[in-house]
């Protein structure tokens, strides 16, 4: 695992500023802090900062072809790379050293951009053929690693693991604007975050996953091309216990590919069915006992460790537990500075956490991330589900008008229990599948997200909303899906949207904070494949959510880890706002940086903060939006220094 980041000439093949070069990397040094190593030559600068996992004597990189033509900088890892080896060599080509690496470099050279399909893991890279004149970046196909770029108006490119290396560049006539793209903003206050490709500024870009980019020099800039699509056939005829044999054996091969390291390495364990399947098979790989750990909570209701502890005995892993109170929340401004950008889902603290706590014991650890996405976990997915059969029983000349009054008359009740809260299911029936999930995902809903933007800021949208991500998405998948079934449907707007910009986001910035490197075996794109060709009654039966993985797992985990309600891994956000967090919610979204962008409407703010705080309604999400939003204004925008993009007047988003 690294940082890697870059700086190519897109015209010619002017001199690069290593000074400037050896900034863009030191601000990633975090990614690994082992080794930093620099390249440059006309017109092209790779940096690379590295934390040492595999082929620690000779993977050092930037890492250049035994030919000298094509140089490389790479994060992440190749998990079939040792199988790719002995392929490459009979064409001819030719190792100096055993790491992966070096494998995409030959890769290259023998299949040319088609490389990518080659490779199973998660990745991010960016080499430069000097014969061919030719730059290419790629990702992986579930956006498990970053890469943002941009190009300039001096006429370079530059790209990095976080954006945080592109703002570090400043040469020729500047660096990257600061200008904030408001439709950014609308995506998130919408979803947490701000989904691919875009960033929070207009002039800077996510590579999609599955994506790559191919760059002539001298030539037009042609946009990323996608080389990989998950397609939805859900036509296996396997029964369930086949299905059941199978996940086992697919599950066990991922981890055994994840578990190749010349480092200490470990896993999660929350307590979850995803992180204890990934034990128990790390157990029966292992002769050794496995490394796990878990953070407990010294509030019962957040608090897994018990079920955690299950599992570690079961299996007698050399399990680590710290206990974390329930008033950590002083890592806010952390936080605004790890994401660079706005980012809103607040389980990011302890997922901080434990990650610096695995670093204490390992320098790898395998997490359980993806298994909701792929299996069928979300609670949502089984709302949705109900909500979808009672929309085809009904025509929508008579739904749509009739659960459109329901959802505006109806009010909203957090105080009530959850069988009295009908209003958001009120507000989705009145809306098409795409629609209604959009606003069961969205933390601010439209109407919501309307009142808090003034006008000028909603002249500035154009029109544009956040539920056009969903919208392109679903697209897709009408074009690529075998059928209309709707849990597929949601499960392949998760995946392009949620599982890459909350989940992935979060655990990458939050792992690589503490130079800890997070692999995740329910990612793995072959296991992903096959899961989509499976019926959706093997993901979700009845009220039973991930009911294959539950299945496949009862000869390996107890019954009371698999079958007992999520929890999740959350923090008290409504306690805390009413607590010891009162004066600085109210301070930072009534206070001067939000006022002074002119983007969002006081009265509404007021109306979030006093009814949050007088307990009329439960407002911790969209206040906790709003709190990181100003942070991030405060440690990242106002941290530039030059003096542009800090005023951030209303007519600025235009």
């Amino acid at each position: 695992m690294c940082g890697i980041t870059g700086i190519f000439d897109l015209r010619a093949a002017r001199e690069v500023s290593r000074t400037v070069l050896q900034r863009m990397n030191d601000s990633q040094h975090h990614r690994g802090p082992d080794e930093g190593s620099l390249h440059t030559e006309p017109g092209l600068g790779f940096g690379h900062r590295r934390l040492s996992i595999i082929d620690i004597a000779t993977g050092q990189q930037p890492l250049h072809s035994a030919c000298g033509s094509v140089v490389i900088v790479f994060n992440g890892e190749i998990y079939n790379y040792q199988e790719l080896i002995p392929e490459l060599q009979a064409l001819g080509l030719t190792f100096r050293t055993k790491s992966d690496t070096e494998v995409i470099v030959n890769a290259w050279l023998a299949w040319g951009e088609a490389c990518v399909q080659r490779l199973r893991g998660m990745f991010a890279f960016a080499l430069w053929d000097r014969k061919r004149e030719t730059f290419f970046m790629a990702r992986d196909r579930l956006g498990v690693k970053p890469m943002y770029y941009a190009m300039l108006d001096d006429g370079w490119l530059v790209f990095g693991s976080e954006l945080k290396s592109v703002l570090a560049y400043n040469g020729g006539q500047g660096g990257l604007r600061r200008d904030i793209d408001p439709h950014a903003v609308e995506e998130y206050f919408a979803l947490g975050y701000v989904a691919e490709p875009r960033t929070i500024f207009k002039q800077a870009l996510k590579l999609s996953p599955g994506h790559q980019l191919r760059i002539r020099r001298g030539q037009p800039v042609a946009a990323p091309q996608e080389y990989w699509q998950l397609r939805f056939t859900l036509d296996n005829p396997i029964s369930t216990d086949d299905a059941c044999d199978e996940l086992r054996a697919r599950l066990s091969e991922s981890v055994r590919l994840r578990m190749i390291a010349e480092v200490p390495l470990g896993a999660f364990l929350s307590g979850g069915v995803d992180s204890s399947a990934v034990v128990a098979s790390m157990a029966g790989l292992s002769d050794a006992p496995v490394n796990t750990c878990s953070i407990a909570f010294d509030d019962p209701k957040f608090n897994e460790s018990a079920f955690a502890q299950m599992v570690a005995d079961r299996y007698r892993t050399d399990h680590f537990v710290q206990t974390v109170k329930s008033d950590d929340f002083d890592l806010i401004d952390t936080l605004a500075r790890l994401y660079d950008e706005p980012y809103a889902d607040s389980s990011a603290i302890p997922t901080y956490r434990v990650c610096q706590l695995a670093r204490q014991r390992v320098t790898v650890a395998l997490s359980g991330d993806g298994g909701d996405e792929s299996f069928g976990g979300y609670r949502r997915y089984r709302m949705h589900l109900m909500e979808e059969r009672l929309r085809s029983a009904l025509p929508a000349g008579i739904r749509q008008p009739l659960f459109g009054a329901l959802g505006r008359l109806y009010p909203k009740a957090d105080w009530a229990p959850r069988m009295f809260r009908a209003k958001t299911t009120f507000e989705g029936m009145a809306r098409s599948a795409v629609e209604a999930y959009f606003h069961s995902v969205s933390i601010l809903r439209g109407p919501m997200r309307k009142q808090l933007f003034s006008p000028a800021f909603r002249q500035a949208l154009g029109g544009y909303g956040a539920h056009e991500v969903f919208d392109r998405h679903a697209a897709d998948h009408a074009r690529l899906a075998a059928s209309d079934d709707p849990l597929a449907l949601i499960q392949y707007l998760d995946t392009k949207t949620y599982l890459v910009g909350d989940i992935n986001t979060k655990v990458d910035r939050a792992s690589m904070a503490h130079s800890l490197e997070v692999r995740e075996p329910l990612m793995d794109h072959e296991l992903v494949e096959w899961l989509a060709t499976l019926p959706s009654s093997l993901k979700i039966r009845g009220q039973e959510g991930k009911y294959l993985l539950k299945k496949a797992m009862e000869p390996l985990l107890p019954d009371d880890v698999l079958y007992r309600p999520k929890m999740g891994f959350a923090v008290p956000l409504a306690q805390w706002f009413r607590g010891p967090l009162k004066q600085r919610v109210r301070d930072a979204v009534l206070g001067e940086r939000l006022a002074g962008t002119g983007w969002f409407q006081r009265p509404y703010l007021e109306h979030l903060v006093n009814a949050h705080q007088s307990g009329a309604s439960d407002y911790s999400a969209p206040l906790w939006t709003l709190l990181m939003f100003e942070a991030f204004l405060r440690n990242v925008v106002d941290a530039d220094g030059s003096g542009s993009g800090h005023t951030l007047p209303a007519e600025a988003c235009a």
